[in-house]
């Protein structure tokens, strides 16, 4: 299925962009992570020994969340604010 990514604040700098269409077989979040961290180096900043904060159509979800097509999935650092 095709779905909408979008990175934000340091995850955007180190992937290098601020979002892809792509396409997927995976069925949750956690799935759609590991297949990035698959493609390569790139999606290291992604890895599961780093905080990332998921959301799936502007929600904070889980890794559990299951994925729809055409679906907006983002990934971005844990925000502390003051």
């Amino acid at each position: 299925m095709q779905v909408t990514i979008k990175y934000f604040a340091s995850i955007r700098e180190a992937i290098g962009r601020a979002g892809e269409q792509r396409e997927t077989a995976a069925t949750t979040l956690a799935g759609l992570r590991d297949e990035l961290l698959a493609v390569g180096s790139v999606y290291d900043c992604l890895s599961r020994g780093r905080a990332v904060r998921m959301a799936l159509g502007q929600v904070m979800r889980d890794e559990t969340a299951l994925l729809s097509p055409g679906c907006e999935v983002a990934f971005f650092p844990p925000v502390t604010g003051g």
